[in-house]
């Protein structure tokens, strides 16, 4: 496994050309967050012919501030997605439906087989990856690629539905974007060289999973690795 902590002055603008590189080469798994601005900065043709999914998202409809898939699109612009392959995690469904239904598009896509070119993740606060927050049963999943989470371990607290850790081991790259004074402390405790794997820090977990590993911060980010 290797994961590689690269320190940059714009984390965004570097996830944005690793994200539009990928998109020409297989599927690409994006999140939320802070992350979205990186999609925004993205040229229209990057989206043409696109396979897109989505790392977790919570119970909502789309048109809810909340919604992980209402923000991407947002970002992007509806004509500009139109051009791609977009398999949208339908979370107002209610966690275990979505789920269920995101496993079956997941499986009858291949996605098993083929694997995912880049997979996109932030670390939260609490050094939550995706919507496995510490301590949760999605972290003991080692089958399934999607689980419902029916309680949020962080605002907002609304149900979700999150990809595995069996998901994240298709993927031929992990970016995890985390940036800025507010992730230091989780960077640290999930990422740092004598930092210990434990359920009560999720990212910490990542490396047992993941091949190659690219954490994107900057300096004040890194303060504490």
């Amino acid at each position: 496994m290797s994961v590689e902590i690269k320190v940059v002055d714009d984390p965004i603008a570097e996830c944005a050309a690793l994200t539009a590189a990928a998109l020409g080469r297989g599927p690409v798994v994006l999140t939320g967050g802070s992350t979205v601005k990186a999609y925004s900065s993205l040229p229209a043709e990057a989206w043409d012919g696109a396979h897109v999914l989505f790392s977790d998202e919570r119970c909502v409809v789309p048109s809810d501030e909340c919604s992980n898939f209402g923000a991407v699109s947002a970002a992007v612009g509806p004509v500009t997605l139109d051009k791609a392959r977009v398999e949208r995690i339908r979370g107002e469904a209610g966690p275990e439906e979505a789920a269920e239904a995101y496993e079956q598009i997941l499986g009858g896509s291949g996605l098993r087989q083929s694997g995912f070119e880049l997979f996109l993740i932030g670390l939260g606060p609490d050094a939550h990856i995706c919507s496995m927050f510490p301590g949760a049963p999605s972290l003991d999943e080692r089958e399934r690629l999607v689980v419902g989470v029916p309680s949020a371990g962080l605002e907002p607290f609304v149900p979700r539905v999150t990809l595995t850790f069996p998901a994240l081991a298709l993927a031929r790259r992990v970016v995890v974007m985390a940036a800025g004074a507010g992730k230091a402390e989780a960077l640290s405790a999930a990422f740092a060289e004598d930092a210990p794997a434990s359920r009560e820090v999720p990212g910490s977990l990542l490396a047992e999973w993941s091949e190659n590993i690219t954490v994107l911060t900057d300096q004040e980010g890194a303060s504490r690795l």
